[in-house]
């Protein structure tokens, strides 16, 4: 398999499924897009499964499964993917998913033989929950925005905003996997220590600082041995797909804890994921070259390519709202907050794959990768309160009358995510929505 996937025939905007609402020029999960998450439907004792979105429906993954419908790798893949988790279906290979991939991209096509079939499997979304979808192993979390370093670094270090090692190497931290939740799951107000001051003692309590930071997830399909490494060109065979990422955090508890080691209470606590997993077949036709100024740094061997520079930048666009417990009330609209691109990130997800494995280290099937906070190069595109409010120093105002630095309890904030540009199809990742909740 290339290591980087080209569109084909299941991206040809010209196709059209029977769903009717697929169709719509707004929708997130056209025919092209075909994302993967485990649901099941809402308040029922069955198990979860996986399932794909079409429109505003759901294929569901196990009864497709018994129908026999699909033939050959595609019906070992959809076997795969209708167990309580899709661990099954990323361990099976890149070859795999894509058969599944182009049978039900043909099976949903407009005046397909299948089409009675599938109506049996379908769930409106609505009427769905959702599920973390695979067994998370191990969650790492990257630093890819250089806008974001640059900004969060300004305020500690206005001399020195980044650090030397930022333009050498994609900068990283081991998360914490059991904190990761699904989306709509309320984020509860984490405690810690608070510094109070450079001689007296820390305060221990709810944090005063909560923020939301936007990125994206970056699912591991199969992974290494231990002690191998995965080449650049390889990287994206490893990748089953993309989602939302909201990664909550404490800043009054990072800056203190953070002293001299990485984030640990103040990003532990919660980490919220959208349900749907979209491919990076999907995403093909939204590839852009990956290009440095030439007064940057060069990049070193293992982290540079061919096929990396050719077309290693995705062009997701990413935006954060605010519904405030307030305007919750009135019903009104949730706000904007910022808007960028993950075009503007400064290391690729390939680059991220292959530098995580350099040392040997052996990734896993179902293993997370957070990008980072993805922030552009202008004050609107920051994908964080921190930034927006330039360090809790000068407050945003949000609905009529209401002011933030930080998250305050009942503040929901959504991210969502989507490419869309001339003669592509839309592809959506839909929301990851969190409410805050008192400590």
């Amino acid at each position: 398999m290339t290591a980087i996937l080209r569109a084909d025939f299941t991206n040809d905007p010209g196709r059209s499924s029977w769903v009717a609402t697929a169709n719509r020029p707004d929708a997130d999960f056209p025919i092209q897009n075909l994302p993967f998450a485990v649901f099941k439907p809402r308040s029922s004792v069955a198990a979860y499964r996986g399932g794909v979105a079409i429109g505003d429906q759901i294929v569901d993954l196990a009864a497709l499964a018994a129908s026999g419908a699909l033939q050959g790798h595609a019906a070992r893949a959809v076997e795969a993917a209708s167990r309580p988790t899709l661990d099954d279906l990323m361990a099976l290979g890149a070859d795999s998913w894509s058969a599944l991939r182009r049978a039900l991209a043909d099976a949903l096509l407009e005046g397909s033989p299948l089409q009675s079939t599938l109506e049996s499997c379908l769930t409106p979304q609505f009427e769905a929950e959702y599920q973390v979808p695979a067994t998370i192993g191990d969650y790492t979390d990257f630093y890819t925005s250089i806008h974001h370093a640059t900004a969060v670094g300004r305020l500690f270090r206005p001399n020195q905003p980044l650090l030397p090692n930022y333009k050498w190497l994609p900068v990283a931290y081991h998360g914490r996997s059991s904190s990761i939740i699904m989306s709509g799951v309320d984020v509860r107000r984490p405690r810690g220590q608070r510094p109070t001051g450079a001689t007296t003692a820390p305060t221990q309590g709810p944090t005063r600082r909560l923020d939301y930071e936007v990125e994206l997830g970056v699912w591991i399909g199969t992974g290494n041995p231990w002690g191998s490494a995965i080449s650049l060109d390889d990287a994206e065979s490893h990748i089953f797909g993309l989602c939302l990422l909201n990664d909550w955090s404490a800043r009054d508890l990072q800056a203190w804890e953070s002293q001299p080691l990485g984030p640990f209470l103040a990003k532990s606590f919660a980490t919220t994921i959208s349900p749907w997993i979209v491919t990076l077949q999907a995403l093909a036709p939204y590839r852009q070259p990956f290009v440095r100024d030439a007064a940057e740094p060069p990049t070193l061997p293992y982290l540079s390519g061919d096929e990396n520079r050719a077309a290693g930048v995705l062009d997701i666009r990413l935006e954060a709202l605010i519904e405030t417990a307030a305007m919750h009330t009135r019903g009104a609209t949730a706000q904007r907050l910022s808007s960028s691109s993950f075009r503007h990130a400064y290391w690729t997800i390939a680059q991220m794959v292959a530098h995580h494995t350099v040392n040997g280290c052996n990734l896993r099937t179902g293993d997370l990768l957070g990008t980072g906070t993805q922030s552009g190069p202008t004050p609107d595109q920051a994908g964080s309160l921190l930034e927006l409010s330039v360090g809790g120093t000068r407050p945003i105002t949000v609905g009529t009358n209401e002011q933030r630095t930080f998250l305050e309890d009942g503040d929901t904030v959504s991210l969502r995510g989507w490419c869309e540009g001339p003669g592509s199809v839309r592809i959506g990742f839909g929301t990851a929505i969190g409410r805050i909740a008192a400590a």
